[in-house]
């Protein structure tokens, strides 16, 4: 376990070497890179939690629920007479965040032209209110994220290529939950131990053909998806001494495996008591 991150798969183990490496490190700029679900905000968490600007404050910014004609005066606040409505000053977040850090969840939601005032901002750690004249300087970190591809987002021309370079300075990768099976099992439990503090019964274990039910399945909302599932298992069965199969929402319990793809292009469901080699060579 790291932080809030919980999990000790290869996979997990190489995030957690890289935010180690970052401990106590003012890092220029961070990209975390992961589908929805799989903890990126964590990862943020642990930056900022364990880095110098430690006691300073945390700023959540989501850019996929701004309007795009409210997202700059969000960030960098904007002057009175501005806009319609504006009427008074008004900090943005990158100026209530100074000394701490800023964490730009679902960066490439982020508009075009907001995109380039980002990148002078990262460039010259300078920023102007919208409306006004003068420069303010700001002390913050950046931590972006996103489940989108920005490399080909700017080959395609919808993601500044200069941005991208310039947020990528510290590239991290979060596995999706199906390519970390073997951390299911501790993250349940990690999980029902969360749960039976508001949930009190007597309700502590989780059978194991539970538990291979949870591996076989495919996760498409990952990490998150897996909290909402044992939160609904302990508050419909807090009475139970253990979660059985029957326990589990019918998408899980009754999924098939996903299909297999090997070398060649072929699909196949590999049984769960094996296949004979000689059957597969032919």
């Amino acid at each position: 376990q790291y932080g809030q991150m919980v999990g000790a798969s290869p996979a997990m183990l190489a995030v957690y070497d890289m935010l180690q490496r970052l401990e106590g490190v003012d890092a220029p700029t961070v990209l975390v890179h992961g589908e929805s679900g799989t903890g990126k905000e964590l990862v943020a968490q642990a930056i900022h939690d364990r880095g110098p600007r430690r006691t300073g404050p945390f700023v959540e910014i989501d850019c996929a629920s701004l309007p795009d004609t409210l997202i700059e005066s969000e960030l960098f606040g904007h002057e009175r007479g501005a806009f319609t409505d504006a009427r008074q000053q008004k900090r943005g977040l990158f100026e209530v965040a100074r000394g701490g850090t800023v964490f730009l969840d679902e960066i490439g939601e982020m508009p075009i032209t907001t995109q380039a005032k980002l990148l002078r901002v990262l460039e010259t750690r300078k920023m102007r209110r919208v409306g006004g004249t003068t420069d303010i300087a700001i002390d913050i970190g950046i931590v972006a994220a996103t489940n989108r591809d920005l490399a080909k987002e700017a080959d395609a021309g919808t993601f500044r290529r200069d941005l991208y370079y310039r947020l990528a300075v510290i590239p991290i990768a979060l596995p999706p939950l199906r390519a970390r099976t073997g951390d299911i099992a501790p993250l349940v439990m990690h999980f029902l131990d969360h749960f039976k503090k508001r949930i009190p019964g007597p309700l502590d274990k989780v059978a194991p053909d539970t538990l291979r039910a949870l591996q076989d399945y495919n996760w498409p909302g990952n990490v998150r998806e897996l909290k909402n599932v044992v939160e609904r298992m302990v508050t419909l069965y807090r009475d139970e001494p253990e979660l059985t199969v029957a326990c589990l929402p019918p998408e899980v319990r009754f999924a098939r495996p996903e299909p297999v793809t090997v070398k060649g292009g072929g699909r196949f469901i590999l049984p769960p008591e094996g296949v004979d080699l000689d059957a597969v060579e032919h």
